[in-house]
C-alpha cells in the first residue's frame, strides 16, 4: 500500500474496524452474564411464595400470585408484574425457573412486551428453540456496549412486537437473529450474518 495519505487512511479505518470487531467477539461471548444482581433474599421470599402454587404454573397465575413483590437490580426496583406477562400463554415448570427470569430484568422485560403481544395470535406455541433464540439475541444485543441504555434491546423488542401485529405471526428465529446482526452494525460494528449467533 502506498505511503500516502489515502494509504494511511485506510489503515486507520481497517485498524478501527478490526478493534469493533473484537470489541463485538469479546461482548458476545460474555453475553450471558448476569445483569445487576438481584437481591437473593427478595428472590427467595417470592420462591417461597410460589410454593402455593401447582407447577407447571401460567405466567398469569405467577403475577396472581407474587406481582406486587418488588426486586432490586443494581439502582433499578421492579415489581414482578413489570417483568413477566400476565399471560396464559407462557408457563412455567418450577419456582425456581420462574426465580432465573426474574434475575435478568432487561430480558425478563422484553420477553413480557412479546409474549404479551403474541397472545393476538390464535393457538401461538413458542417451541424452546424460539424463546432461546429471541432470548439469546436480546442478551446479546444487551452486551454490546455501543448500545447505550439497552437501545439495542428496545430496538429488537419493538421490531419483534411489530411483526406480530403486522403479520398475525411469530417471527423465526433466524429472522430475529438476522435483524440483531443488522442493528449490531447500525451500532457501528461490523459483522455478517453468518456470524451473528451461528447464522
Amino acid at each position: 500500500m502506498a505511503d500516502d495519505k489515502q494509504g494511511r487512511d485506510k489503515q486507520a479505518a481497517d485498524e478501527e474496524r478490526r478493534q469493533r470487531e473484537r470489541a463485538l467477539r469479546t461482548e458476545l461471548e460474555r453475553y450471558d452474564e448476569a445483569e445487576p444482581p438481584v437481591d437473593d433474599a427478595e428472590l427467595d421470599e417470592i420462591e417461597a411464595e410460589l410454593d402455593t402454587l401447582s407447577f407447571p404454573a401460567t405466567a398469569a397465575e405467577i403475577v396472581d400470585t407474587v406481582g406486587e413483590r418488588r426486586v432490586t437490580a443494581g439502582q433499578e426496583t421492579y415489581a414482578v408484574q413489570e417483568l413477566l406477562p400476565e399471560a396464559e400463554v407462557e408457563t412455567f415448570e418450577a419456582p425456581a425457573v420462574v426465580r432465573s427470569r426474574i434475575q435478568r430484568p432487561t430480558l425478563a422485560a422484553a420477553m413480557k412486551r412479546i409474549v404479551e403481544a403474541s397472545e393476538t395470535i390464535p393457538n401461538v406455541e413458542y417451541s424452546a428453540s424460539q424463546r432461546d433464540a429471541y432470548e439469546k439475541t436480546i442478551r446479546a444485543l444487551q452486551a454490546v456496549d455501543t448500545l447505550d441504555e439497552d437501545e439495542g434491546v428496545r430496538t429488537i423488542t419493538d421490531w419483534i412486537v411489530d411483526r406480530i401485529e403486522e403479520k398475525g405471526k411469530l417471527p423465526g428465529s433466524r429472522d430475529v437473529r438476522r435483524q440483531g446482526a443488522k442493528i449490531t452494525r447500525e451500532s457501528g460494528y461490523e459483522v455478517r450474518n453468518d456470524e451473528w449467533l451461528g447464522i
